[in-house]
């Protein structure tokens, strides 16, 4: 089972981090939108229960954030499955994202297999400090996975 969405959250909050970056620090009370690619490096799950899927597994990432082909941050995190209903697993995901301004932080339900992830900006440090918002992923676990942030600074 893997929980690239995860890991794209992570990339994509790299990017959109570092090309506030280069503009300077964001205004304070503005939204920045970033729209960035994500490249999953690292894997692993945990099976934590019995055997096959079951509460307390976790799957742990970690990627890179790339804009315009370059990589702009790294970061990681890990979804733990919160609710088994027969097949459909349920996972609390954390992520962080360390950039050159700061990190910013990420946390949300997913159900497995869904086919976006919305995950809320919870905070962050340096020219994150205090951001909130909501980043968006598509094309979870593929090559084309992409991810839209909107951070209230």
């Amino acid at each position: 089972m893997r929980f690239a969405a995860a890991s794209l959250a992570v990339v994509a909050l790299g990017t959109g981090a570092v090309s506030s970056a280069h503009a300077g620090a964001p205004a304070k009370g503005r939204v920045e939108v970033l729209e960035l690619d994500v490249r999953n490096d690292q894997y692993t799950a945990v099976d934590l229960g019995p055997a096959g899927p079951s509460l307390g597994d976790m799957d742990v990432y970690s990627g890179t954030a790339v804009k315009d082909g370059q990589s702009v941050g790294r970061g990681g995190g890990s979804c733990q499955v919160i609710h088994v209903k027969g097949e459909e697993l349920t996972s609390q995901c954390l992520i962080t994202m360390e950039v050159e301004q700061g990190s910013l932080t990420l946390q949300s339900l997913w159900t497995k297999g869904a086919a976006t992830l919305d995950m809320a900006i919870t905070g962050g440090t340096g020219a994150y400090r205090g951001a909130r918002g909501i980043a968006r992923f598509w094309d979870i676990a593929t090559p084309n996975e992409r991810a839209r942030l909107e951070i209230q600074h």
